[in-house]
């Protein structure tokens, strides 16, 4: 821990939370970017769909940087509720565990067990936009954990998990804001009998409570 913080305590520690920020703040970068903030979204609909006995069947991922997981298994009951809330759960938890790897020296455990996850994803993906997104990640992370410096592979790291981070927390406050009757959070609100707000708030205070442990773990512990 000591030898982590040592590093981050130069100015370069800030460029990684600056370059995330960019990439969900601004608005043609945000176009392309949430397509990784999808990908974690759907693989946490997936996870969760076979952590609770569903048989998942296919993900899609869209060009409009909307996705699509769908498994079979009862239609209610609190599988399904967490297969629900896994898809706003799973970037902010994969970034604060991508920032205790680091901090725990696991660096390259992380960037390949990324890797890993993404290939995991590869034989149910049902689109040809969604083989695109998985290969662009997939190789990039690859790439940077095969032939990347050491400083390279760490500040890489560090965007990709403030993306996710600061990623989700705007894709849950676009979300409260759409009204479509078909998006996670009314299916949760239909699922669980809980008011849409609630879960709204629920769903926020994750994500901001794991960009604070996230925080700490990069520049604090």
């Amino acid at each position: 821990m000591g030898e982590v913080n040592s590093y981050w305590a130069q100015w370069s520690a800030y460029l990684p939370l600056a370059v995330a920020a960019a990439m969900v703040l601004l608005g043609p970068l945000w176009a392309v970017t949430r397509h990784a903030v999808t990908l974690v979204h759907e693989a946490g609909h997936a996870i969760a769909a076979v952590a609770t006995g569903r048989r998942l069947t296919g993900i899609r991922l869209h060009s409009d940087t909307s996705g699509l997981t769908l498994s079979r298994g009862k239609p209610r009951g609190p599988g399904m509720v967490l297969t629900a809330a896994a898809g706003f759960l799973a970037p902010s938890l994969l970034g604060l565990a991508g920032a205790l790897l680091i901090a725990s020296g696991q660096l390259r455990m992380l960037l390949w067990g990324a890797v890993a996850l993404i290939v995991a994803m590869v034989p149910f993906i049902r689109n040809v936009f969604g083989l695109l997104v998985l290969v662009i990640c997939g190789s990039a992370v690859g790439i940077v954990a095969y032939y990347g410096s050491p400083t390279l592979q760490l500040h890489f790291a560090y965007t990709g998990i403030w993306l996710l981070l600061f990623g989700n927390l705007h894709t849950i406050v676009e979300a409260a804001r759409t009204r479509s009757g078909r998006s996670d959070l009314d299916q949760l609100r239909s699922l669980s009998h809980l008011p849409r707000l609630l879960w709204v708030i629920l769903l926020v205070a994750v994500a901001v409570g794991t960009g604070v442990l996230a925080w700490r773990a990069q520049y604090l512990g």
